[in-house]
C-alpha cells in the first residue's frame, strides 16, 4: 500500500511541476507582448514618406497620396 500511495504524490509532483513550468511560459509570453504593444507604430504619412524616399513612388502620387491621409 505505501508503494502506491508513493507512486501517487510522484505523479501529482510531476503535475504540479509541468503546470508550473507552462504558467511561467505563458506569463514570460505575456510579459513579451506587453513590451511590444508599448511601441510606437509607424504612422501612414511616415510610411509613405519613407517610400517617396526611396524612389518607390514620385512626386505626383507622394502629393496625392499625401492628400489623401491628410483630408
Amino acid at each position: 500500500m505505501m508503494w502506491g500511495d508513493h507512486w501517487m504524490f510522484g505523479g501529482f509532483m510531476w503535475l504540479f511541476w509541468i503546470a508550473v513550468f507552462v504558467a511561467l511560459i505563458f506569463l514570460i509570453r505575456w510579459f513579451v507582448q506587453q513590451g511590444k504593444a508599448g511601441e510606437p507604430k509607424e504612422s501612414a504619412l511616415d510610411i509613405l514618406k519613407k517610400r517617396y524616399a526611396k524612389g518607390e513612388i514620385d512626386k505626383e502620387e507622394y502629393e496625392a497620396k499625401k492628400s489623401d491621409l491628410l483630408s
